[in-house]
């Protein structure tokens, strides 16, 4: 059974209304806020896609779901276009998820009545509602790297919506002009988009994680393609699986809930393959991560002082192992061309250079210095008594 985050409603506590507009990757960096702002005893809800409310149960968590549903489709592999990823969040996110998710959580907002709502960086729908209701809100990170989606690509859409619900055109200090939160580690953002003013930083956890040491015995690798870009990836699992499993290295495999683990056929005693298993279960046991480059992926590896292959499918995850490839700490291979052998040279040499280690655990120390998520509780605070004056 999963914990559940139960403490006492205390007198004067905030309703915090966490609201995600994507997969999975959307909503974990929500997650340990609304566990810590459970534990401080204040009321929490969550709302997003309804395939994703297991995962908010299994953290213990309120859900109310809200559409868009997410629903990833099985679809050939194709090479990355960062401008055609570009375009999804400009006319999906930005215009018809915006438009659908406004519309909800403006009716979530009339009866649920949060005192703040705290977003991921995406749903921009829940910004909009929130100033219309006329509720504080917060953002939450999620795209690592930064630069994948700069106001001035979401500017248009977002203010025709804004204009069709009676508020000014001003979708770029909307994104902004509250409290932004950041769960990454500072040095792994972009120089190139730095940080609004508004921006303050935390870790993932209360108590920071110590130096990753690792274990004795063979090395531990993990495979993930995530949960949504899994779906896009044609047989490339196959084949870092069929390279990887060659080295004297124990390999855990995740393949998503949408693939059956007996798509890899059968593989040798030192394989293992699931569908889901939470990466914090695995990580402190990790010698190396080979990954889509999603931004969960990557930023939980680095908590762990985990190095990475990267293999990015789509989204943000090229700008993710650009800056991965730049720190140090890890590889990125192209996921068209990449061959069996190619996946192998890659994870023997994250394991056998210490370069790649250091560097991570470097970032790793940068994240461990972060105040925890209760000190994001209490600005989350802030935006709540500037209301109530």
């Amino acid at each position: 059974m999963p914990e559940t985050f139960c403490s006492p409603v205390r007198r004067g506590a905030m309703r915090l209304l966490f609201s995600f507009a994507g997969g999975e990757g959307h909503l974990q960096p929500l997650v340990p806020l609304a566990r810590a702002a459970v534990v401080q005893g204040h009321e929490v809800a969550v709302t997003g896609a309804p395939a994703i409310g297991r995962v908010v149960d299994a953290a213990g968590l309120a859900f109310l779901p809200t559409p868009p549903d997410v629903k990833p489709q099985r679809v050939p592999l194709q090479p990355v276009d960062i401008d055609r990823e570009r375009a999804v969040v400009r006319d999906a996110y930005a215009g018809r998820i915006a438009g659908v998710r406004t519309a909800e959580l403006l009716r979530l907002c009339a009866d649920w009545r949060p005192d703040v709502v705290v977003r991921d960086e995406t749903d921009y729908g829940a910004a909009i509602a929130a100033e219309r209701a006329g509720v504080p809100h917060a953002s939450v990170l999620v795209i690592a790297a930064g630069g994948f989606a700069p106001p001035e690509l979401v500017a248009e859409p977002l203010n025709r919506l804004r204009a069709a619900h009676g508020l000014p055109a001003d979708a770029a200090a909307m994104l902004s002009r509250n409290l932004v939160l950041s769960p990454f580690a500072p040095s792994f953002r972009d120089p190139a988009d730095p940080l609004p003013p508004t921006a303050r930083s935390f870790r993932s956890t209360e108590a920071a994680l110590p130096p990753h040491e690792r274990a004795g015995g063979r090395p531990l690798v993990y495979v993930t393609l995530g949960t949504i870009f899994n779906t896009e990836s044609g047989d490339l699992l196959q084949r870092v699986v069929s390279g990887v499993r060659e080295l004297p290295v124990d390999v855990v495999v995740t393949v998503g809930w949408t693939m059956d683990p007996d798509e890899l056929g059968p593989q040798p005693a030192n394989v293992h393959v699931e569908r889901y298993i939470p990466q914090s279960q695995l990580l402190p046991r990790c010698a190396a991560v080979v990954s889509h480059a999603g931004s969960g992926s990557v930023a939980g590896a680095l908590e762990h002082g985990v190095p990475l292959v990267c293999i990015p499918l789509g989204a943000d995850q090229p700008l993710n192992a650009a800056r991965c490839t730049a720190l140090g700490v890890g590889l990125a291979l192209d996921a068209m061309a990449l061959t069996p052998d190619d996946a192998r040279a890659a994870v023997s040499e994250v394991l056998s250079e210490p370069r790649y280690r250091s560097a991570a655990v470097l970032l790793q120390a940068e994240i461990a210095a972060q105040p925890p998520p209760s000190h994001a509780v209490a600005l989350l605070e802030r935006l709540s008594d500037r209301r109530r004056v």
